[in-house]
C-alpha cells in the first residue's frame, strides 16, 4: 500500500489564536489561547456541569458550592501533579542537571499519574478540613474525568503528538513532521477507550455498586487498562525506550495504581465480611 492511501496528519495551529506579544517587567510575552488547554478547560466545564445535576440530586447530601470546589480544587491539583509528575517520571536526570527545567511549562511535559496523585492528594486534604469521607470524595468525581481525559486525547491529536508505531492497517496516519512512514493514530485511540469507554463504564457501574471506593477502583482499572492496550501500539519515549524490550515507561506506571485501585473495590467486601463475622 502506498503512502497516499493513507490519512496524512492535518497540519492544525496548535494554537487557536494569539493575543499579541507585550512587555511585562522587561520579559516579552506572548499570550496565546492554545487547543490543548482549551480542552481541559472544556472538560472542566462539562465535568462541573454533570456534577452540579448530582448535587441537585442528592437530597442535601452535596451542594452546588462543594462540588465547585472539589471540582476547581481537582483541576489544578491535576495540573501541577501533572507537570511534577512529568519531571519526575520522565525526565528527572534533566531535572537534576537544571532545575529551573520543572517550571518551563511552554515545553510542554504533563503525565497522567502526576496529575493523578496531585488529585487524590488534594482531595485528601479536602475530605479531612470539610469532615467528608476521602473515598466517597473521590467517588463523586472520579466518574467524570475521563471527559477531561478524552478531551486532553484531542489536544494532544491537535498538537501532532504522542503519535504510534509505524502500521499497514487501513486507518494508519502519516504524520509529516515526524516520517513519511503509516503510523498509529494512538492519540485517537485513547481518545475512545480513556474517553468515552472509560465515561460509558463508569457511567453503568457507579448505579450497580454501593461500596464506597468501588468507583474509584473501577476508574483507576479501567484506565489502566486502556493506557496499556494503546501503548502497545504508541511509539515509546525516545528518551526511555522499552524497558525489558517490552514494556513503555507509561505501562509500568499503570501497574500500582490498578493494584490500588483493585484495593478500593475489595476493601469494602472485607469490612462488610469482617462486620457480619462480628453481628453474627
Amino acid at each position: 500500500m502506498t503512502a497516499q492511501n493513507y490519512f496524512t496528519f492535518p497540519n492544525i495551529d496548535p494554537i487557536l489564536f494569539s493575543l499579541g506579544e507585550f512587555n511585562l517587567f522587561g520579559f516579552t510575552i506572548e499570550p496565546a489561547v492554545r487547543w490543548y488547554g482549551l480542552m481541559y478547560l472544556l472538560g472542566l466545564l462539562i465535568g462541573l456541569l454533570l456534577l452540579n445535576r448530582v448535587a441537585d440530586r442528592s437530597n442535601g447530601v452535596w451542594t452546588r458550592e462543594q462540588v465547585s470546589d472539589i471540582a476547581f480544587q481537582g483541576f489544578i491539583s491535576a495540573v501541577l501533579g501533572g507537570r511534577i509528575g512529568y519531571v519526575i517520571f520522565y525526565q528527572f536526570d534533566r531535572f537534576i542537571e537544571d532545575p529551573a527545567y520543572l517550571f518551563a511549562i511552554q515545553n510542554g511535559g504533563m503525565s497522567f499519574h502526576g496529575g493523578l496523585i496531585g488529585v487524590l492528594v488534594a482531595m485528601l486534604w479536602y475530605a479531612k478540613t470539610h469532615n467528608r469521607k476521602y473515598l466517597a470524595v473521590i467517588d463523586l468525581i472520579a466518574p467524570y474525568v475521563p471527559i477531561g481525559l478524552g478531551l486532553g486525547r484531542i489536544g494532544n491529536f491537535i498538537n501532532g503528538e504522542l503519535w504510534g508505531r509505524t502500521t499497514d492497517v487501513p486507518w494508519a496516519m502519516i504524520f509529516p513532521h515526524v516520517d513519511n512512514l503509516p503510523r498509529h493514530p494512538s492519540q485517537l485511540y485513547q481518545f475512545a477507550l480513556e474517553g468515552v469507554f472509560l465515561f460509558i463504564l463508569l457511567q453503568w457501574y457507579k448505579n450497580k455498586t454501593t461500596k464506597v471506593g468501588s468507583v474509584s477502583g473501577m476508574f483507576m482499572i479501567g484506565y489502566g487498562l486502556s493506557r496499556i492496550i494503546v501503548e502497545t501500539v504508541r511509539e515509546p519515549d525516545a528518551h526511555i525506550g522499552l524497558h525489558f524490550n517490552l514494556f513503555t515507561h507509561g505501562q509500568l506506571l499503570c501497574i500500582p495504581m490498578m493494584l490500588l485501585g483493585l484495593y478500593f473495590i475489595i476493601r469494602p467486601h472485607h469490612a462488610h465480611l469482617k462486620n457480619a463475622k462480628i453481628k453474627s
